[in-house]
């Protein structure tokens, strides 16, 4: 029986961000490793060339799709990892009319996206961003602005990995959890820790709300500006999902008024345009995209895809498996 062959199919640059030497090692240990020598991004033709007769296709960020071209050249491929977030940059009917399995790493971005809403949740709360300004220009408090994680209501939006994840993380305070999402029925939500609520009534009803749903046509700018209105005042918006969920002029209107107080990761587009008024409003923490992994959390990452491929080499269910019916649901 010929070894399992497992193709790289990124560029240098990106495998060696999200897989550490030591990690590749051990790839080797369940097949014959084929990597893709080249620093930038794979062509249609470069990711032919080397998935040919490949058993396992790794792709990262900067992978293309897996097109019927790439496919033929692959007959025995039964098994795409996607180490990265979002699996659709290389998805294509194709691959499962081929009868291929796709397992993506979403799951393993997924608790930095929610450690980082946690963060900006408590520090926010604890209003320390205009605190910490005030110090540096020689003030000392007021503190009335505080709050603590303590008997304040917050709102998910999105029960998915990353959301779930953030629940996971709120269930060590004492706060109630309303969990917006039309997958989830009463029981799941409880299962989690959170009570199911409406949309309008977790946004209405919230202390924080924090975004957790993926860029889809129902969730385009699904906080509009009907939406963001029903927000209370001093209200803690958290956007580490999707920007295009919020829309933002409806939202920069908001925050001039001084209602709000917004913490956002992702923009639509990105970056942000240099006057935007998210750049400078003195109610708006903006960051450049970083609650999933950017450096060493890549490395996790690369630990998934690993993990993925024993279970799929020893016959266990893959926890990351993308299917025809739920690809249509992902960020």
């Amino acid at each position: 029986m010929n070894a399992m062959r497992i193709a790289f199919l990124q560029g240098k640059r990106q495998r060696e961000r999200v897989f550490l030497p030591e990690l590749i090692e051990q790839f080797r240990q369940v097949g014959e490793v084929v990597l893709n020598e080249e620093a930038g991004d794979p062509s249609e033709d470069r990711m032919a060339e080397l998935a040919r007769d490949a058993d396992i296709a790794v792709t990262s960020w900067g992978c293309g799709p897996l097109t019927r071209r790439v496919l033929d050249r692959a007959p025995r491929l039964r098994l795409v990892l996607h180490a990265a977030g979002s699996v659709k940059p290389i998805l294509s009917p194709e691959l499962w009319a081929r009868g291929i399995r796709v397992s993506q790493a979403a799951a393993a971005l997924s608790r930095g996206v929610a450690e980082t809403a946690l963060v900006l949740t408590i520090a926010s709360l604890k209003d320390m961003w205009r605190l910490s300004r005030a110090t540096r220009e020689g003030a000392w408090g007021p503190t009335d602005s505080v709050r603590e994680m303590y008997g304040v209501r917050i709102g998910v939006l999105g029960a998915g990995r990353a959301g779930s994840q953030y629940i996971r993380l709120l269930r060590a305070f004492d706060v109630e959890i309303l969990v917006y999402d039309p997958y989830v029925d009463e029981a799941g939500a409880a299962a989690i820790g959170a009570r199911k609520a409406g949309l309008e009534e977790t946004l209405r009803e919230s202390d924080v709300v924090s975004v957790h749903l993926p860029s889809l046509s129902e969730t385009y700018r699904l906080l509009n500006r009907d939406r963001l209105a029903l927000l209370k005042d001093s209200c803690v918006l958290i956007n580490t999902a999707r920007g295009a969920v919020i829309d933002e002029e409806a939202l920069a209107a908001e925050l001039r008024r001084g209602r709000l107080f917004a913490c956002l990761d992702v923009t639509d587009p990105e970056p942000p345009a240099p006057d935007h008024p998210f750049r400078t409003l003195p109610n708006v923490i903006l960051l450049p995209h970083i609650a999933g992994a950017v450096s060493n959390g890549l490395h996790r990452v690369g630990r998934f895809a690993l993990e993925e491929l024993r279970s799929y080499s020893e016959g266990r269910p893959l926890e990351g498996e993308v299917t025809a019916a739920n690809a249509h649901l992902l960020a």
